[in-house]
């Protein structure tokens, strides 16, 4: 299971930028609008240190990350919801992706053109959110006729999906994306879910700043602009310098090290973002050791062992018997399995057991 993040935002804030650094795939970044075109599809590590203890434990032949994959999006513009620049295909794009993570422009440069004639980072994020909302709205009016004769037939729970789609109409006309709407019943959130909104899926802004805001974003007026939108639009907010990753991206790990003590940094921005888009979609980390391999996995919150195992293979979900648990802080204070199994932190878990953020298993399993 690897996650998915389209990067979007309007043309020219840094999303190719982003994307570059983020994958080293070396997308198109050039300074006129939609030098992106075709979404470029580009995988990455999740930064996890625990893996790597487990792997000095283990000694395996094989380390394998969990990972990410980001997908660049063109740059949306005005009127995208009604197809201008190209608007329908991108916005296409950003459906089939897991969550949506918009780059906005902080940084003053007069050498990079802004496509609506100044830097306004509030703005520029109302543009983008008011195309996803129009795109959603325009697709739940289509619905409405469809399944209006049914609702006033009485048929199945077609009254039950009307009142809803009426409901998700208003509140998009107010201009508020579909994902602040409450449901109230547990059909209200199927129906929800099965319309695949834009505006439902989780979203994050990613003010791209300055190279001497990236210690303390804080300090940078305009990133606190947008922060406080992004507060009260009930979305996550972050700072990153595109330009800064793209240089980190070619450097060697103790070039890296040096390079962000310059700045004040400890880590890569990027490692804050895959971070904070793991926690957005409610991402986590179970792990599975041994000689041969040491792996991270990433499974969906909430998830049980049987499905967890299935993220392996389909055979070990269809015939799971139990998955034999250990919590990593457990493994880790006792300094091995053997140990750990002795102080009785071993554990023998069945069907409805719930993994756990940074669970080792070993799944038994017969078909």
């Amino acid at each position: 299971m690897a996650l998915t993040a389209g990067i979007v935002g309007l043309p020219n804030v840094g999303k190719s930028t982003l994307f570059n650094a983020i994958t080293k795939a070396g997308a198109l970044a050039a300074n006129y609008p939609f030098a992106t075109i075709e979404p470029n599809v580009g995988m990455v590590n999740v930064p996890d240190d625990r893996l790597y203890v487990l792997s000095d434990m283990y000694k395996p032949k094989k380390t394998i990350p969990a990972v990410c994959e980001f997908t660049d999006i063109a740059g949306l513009v005005k009127g995208a919801s009604k197809g201008e620049g190209l608007g329908n295909q991108f916005l296409g794009n950003i459906r089939n992706c897991d969550a949506i993570i918009e780059v906005v422009r902080c940084f003053e440069d007069s050498n990079v053109t802004h496509v609506e004639g100044n830097v306004d980072p509030v703005r520029d994020a109302q543009i983008i959110n008011l195309e996803l909302i129009l795109s959603d709205l325009q697709q739940v009016e289509n619905r409405i006729p469809k399944i209006e004769k049914k609702a006033q037939s009485k048929i199945d729970d077609a009254p039950i999906e009307y009142a809803l789609l009426l409901k998700l109409k208003k509140h998009l006309e107010n201009e508020q994306p579909a994902r602040t709407l409450e449901l109230e019943s547990d059909k209200e959130i199927k129906y929800f879910n099965g319309y695949q909104l834009l505006t439902a899926k989780p979203f994050m802004y990613v003010a791209n700043v300055k190279e001497e805001f990236i210690a303390d974003a804080t300090s940078d007026p305009k990133y606190m602009e947008l922060y406080n939108y992004a507060k009260e639009t009930n979305s996550k907010c972050i700072a990153i310098s595109a330009e800064i990753e793209s240089e980190l991206a070619v450097l060697d790990d103790d070039e890296k090290e040096m390079f962000l003590a310059d700045y004040g940094v400890k880590e890569p921005g990027l490692n804050k973002l895959i971070r904070e888009t793991y926690e957005l979609l409610g991402y986590q980390t179970f792990f599975t050791v041994g000689p041969d391999e040491c792996r991270a996995w990433t499974f969906k919150k909430g998830m049980y062992a049987p499905q967890c195992a299935g993220i392996i293979h389909s055979d070990f979900e269809r015939g799971f018997i139990r998955a034999e648990t250990t919590a990593y802080d457990d493994l880790i204070k006792c300094g091995s399995a053997l140990k750990a199994r002795e102080a009785g932190l071993v554990r023998q878990e069945g069907k409805d057991y719930k993994v756990v953020d940074g669970d080792i298993l070993l799944f038994k399993f017969n078909v």
